[in-house]
């Protein structure tokens, strides 16, 4: 059902104004960015490697099961670390300012089937520009849900709750697929276009990579813990896929998330770049372990506004960008993490079933939102 702009009440002039503030608030963060800021990711980068290998050493012994369940847990942080504080947010140009070769969005690779190059793409340039823009953001519903009552419905959305949870368990491959648009590019015609061919192939080559990386060398390596080390990988591999799409679920389709038609972004400005962050996105509440173990991206609001800011930063932003929510009269919209996870399934199903109701057209205006 369309509802009312929750923006409504700001004047063009007012949202000009937030742009602004929103980028003194960047601006402070950048001309603050240093040695400690730099220290942070060497730190979590060094943590997450010892992890890694102290975790794969504890599988050698995987056929007892203490050590497969210490070694199969450690494994799953340490991949979660790898995806999320780290790949994700040097991907994102987060630490090109300490201009190391090491630590660079042009460089790194991450434990991920999804290129980085590719990812880098599908998600900086087109998530992170159109965001929650119903067909410009492939984000958006992985491109498999219903996403807005205003969609028409079709009998296969009665499936799109499995479907969604068959992507979480293999959240990395669904990346994948989206990353090369795989839905479309099936025709006959377009999958013998060069270009999709060159991309289909760089993501097989990963592929190859990571399955011999995970689920050949290292059990081989475990000699008589072959199996168990096996299993252990799986696990791990599964785990770190659930915690990931949770989190990004949670910071894109929570009750109170808008979704925004094409035709809205038309001549948008830059504060109403800024307003369709704010309103498109969701945070996560909780301890500072919970914030690191999503990769910050329990600061999703903030992330969004600047998505190239270091990561450690986004809870002291979170402070002010809170207070501009308030000063403007807008909904945070936050939670703890189950709260979250049940709200955004909760309108996966719903938006499953055809629209009960008759649609109510609201009062539009030029940035029309849509409330999903």
């Amino acid at each position: 059902m369309t509802a009312i702009d929750p923006t409504a009440h700001l004047t063009d002039e007012q949202i000009e104004e937030l742009g602004r503030e929103l980028d003194a608030i960047r601006d402070e963060i950048i001309a603050s960015r240093g040695e400690k800021d730099a220290a942070y990711i060497r730190k979590v980068i060094s943590a997450q490697r010892k992890l890694e290998l102290t975790s794969r050493g504890i599988l050698l012994f995987s056929f007892f099961p203490p050590a497969w369940l210490i070694g199969t847990a450690g494994l799953s942080v340490a991949k979660i670390m790898d995806n999320m504080e780290i790949g994700h947010n040097i991907l994102h140009g987060q630490w090109d300012w300490m201009r190391d070769p090491k630590i660079h969005s042009t460089t790194w690779e991450w434990d991920h089937v999804s290129p980085a190059e590719q990812w880098k793409h599908s998600h900086n340039e087109l998530h992170h520009t159109y965001t929650n823009v119903i067909g410009k953001d492939n984000d958006l519903g992985y491109g498999i849900m219903r996403v807005d009552e205003d969609q028409k419905w079709h009998p296969m959305h009665l499936g799109q709750p499995v479907w969604n949870f068959i992507n979480a368990c293999f959240f990395e491959y669904g990346i994948a697929a989206y990353d090369l648009e795989l839905g479309k590019n099936l025709h006959k015609r377009r999958r013998n276009n060069p270009e999709f061919r060159a991309r289909a192939k760089a993501v097989g080559r990963k592929i190859r990579k990571q399955v011999l990386k995970d689920y050949v060398i290292h059990p081989l390596l475990s000699g008589p813990s072959f199996l168990t080390t096996l299993a252990a990988t799986f696990t791990a591999n599964l785990i770190r896929n659930l915690w990931s799409h949770s989190v990004i679920m949670c910071g894109h389709f929570p009750e109170g998330v808008q979704v925004f038609e094409r035709r809205s972004i038309k001549g948008e400005t830059r504060g109403q770049w800024y307003l369709r962050q704010m309103m498109g996105s969701a945070n996560i509440s909780g301890s500072k372990a919970m914030h690191f173990m999503t990769g910050n991206l329990s600061h999703q609001i903030e992330h969004h506004l600047f998505p190239d800011l270091p990561s450690n930063r986004y809870a002291e932003v979170a402070v002010k960008v809170k207070a501009l929510f308030e000063k403007y009269e807008l909904e945070y919209v936050t939670g703890p993490l189950p709260k979250q996870v049940f709200s955004a399934w909760r309108k996966v199903f719903r938006l499953s079933l055809p629209n009960r109701k008759p649609k109510v057209k609201a009062p539009s205006r030029d940035k029309e939102l849509v409330a999903a």
